[in-house]
């Protein structure tokens, strides 16, 4: 896996892509360093990392167990400490789910997907952050 990032201005605003796709990330820093709101900031694509990660996952465990998703999203919230770094200290993730989904077998693959198959998951618990999820199942 290998990805690049190259500075855009003379700001803080930083364009990354990956080997494995075309696709451009706008990256950059808060309005205190020189951001100007062209991108996103690196510890929101941590955030969307481990939702992400945790979307993939929870996509293909509910097609195995023959669930149909009509809609789907994950809000991601995190708690940062306040010493330098800002590491996160906790992430709560709120997946919202429509469609003709039993909610059983909702609660096994969001556990599944969160704390077995995500990777980003892994990364972040070992670092020491506590991550829990909550789900919304046609609200």
């Amino acid at each position: 896996m290998k990805i690049e990032i190259t500075r855009i201005n003379d700001a803080v605003h930083f364009e990354a892509s990956a080997s494995s796709s075309k696709v451009k990330v706008q990256i950059e820093g808060s309005p205190a360093m020189g951001g100007h709101g062209q991108g996103v900031r690196p510890m929101e694509l941590v955030l969307m990392a481990l939702a992400s990660c945790t979307s993939l996952d929870l996509v293909q465990i509910l097609r195995k167990q023959r669930q149909i998703i009509e809609d789907m999203s994950i809000i991601a919230e995190g708690v940062r400490t306040d010493k330098i770094p800002q590491v996160f200290t906790s992430i709560h993730l709120t997946i919202k789910l429509k469609g003709d989904i039993d909610q059983t077998k909702a609660e096994r693959a969001a556990e599944l997907a969160v704390k077995k198959y995500c990777s980003v998951h892994d990364m972040l618990a070992a670092g020491g952050v506590d991550i829990t999820y909550s789900i919304l199942l046609n609200e």
